[in-house]
């Protein structure tokens, strides 16, 4: 989809991609857009799949890119991306602010992060920042990830259970589903609490969740 703005552009102006599902973020990403005349709005898409198609039509010189998209995350859009397209320009736009989410995108290839509603000038830094080949992430957020860095990651089976842990389920009842004992949940929980610096399991899993580590459905 072509930006409709009818000021003059450059054309050495920065091509941008703008993947979102929420029609007003898009909306918005366009007005934001249209007040730069060095940018221009060359592709819009509304999913992960959509963005992949969009990407190899269009070659923008750089996406913005939601993180919780259908049918696939942003993540996984951005590896498929990059995966065909290595030297992609991709930055993060979202509300998340997990520190796992937001390196989960870094690893991916992401070169950029802002939470979304940031004031207009940041966004346009942003745009400006990744396409001179930078890596644009806020100060808090940088440090933030600094201060995880050397963690013990949970194991699969200890992020299993602190899922049922969050939807409510006893030990007991987590077991049956996993089919280990409830001493094995119990040691489970208890490690995750502690590589988590948490006072419990319910403390467990409210770190989880606000560091991005997964989200309730």
């Amino acid at each position: 989809m072509h930006n409709p703005n009818c000021t003059v552009r450059s054309s050495s102006a920065i091509r941008v991609m703008c993947v979102d599902d929420h029609p007003i973020v898009r909306q918005g990403l366009s007005a934001v857009i249209a007040s730069d005349p060095g940018i221009d709005l060359v592709a819009e898409a509304m999913n992960g799949e959509d963005s992949i198609e969009a990407y190899r039509r269009h070659r923008p010189d750089v996406t913005l890119m939601d993180l919780h998209l259908p049918t696939m995350t942003g993540v996984e859009a951005i590896i498929a991306i990059r995966t065909d397209f290595p030297s992609a320009r991709i930055a993060v736009m979202t509300t998340e602010s997990g520190d796992v989410q937001i390196q989960r995108a870094l690893a991916a290839g992401a070169r950029g992060y802002l939470h979304k509603g940031k004031p207009m000038r940041e966004v346009l830094a942003l745009i400006h920042e990744v396409h001179a080949g930078h890596i644009s992430i806020p100060n808090n957020i940088a440090t933030q990830l600094v201060e995880h860095l050397g963690e013990k990651q949970l194991s699969v089976r200890e992020l299993q259970v602190l899922r049922l842990v969050a939807s409510g389920d006893r030990n007991r009842e987590i077991g049956l589903k996993l089919e280990i004992t409830e001493e094995t949940v119990k040691m489970h929980v208890k490690n995750a609490a502690a590589k988590l610096g948490a006072r419990d399991r319910t403390h467990a899993v409210s770190i989880a969740i606000r560091r991005g580590i997964f989200t309730l459905d």
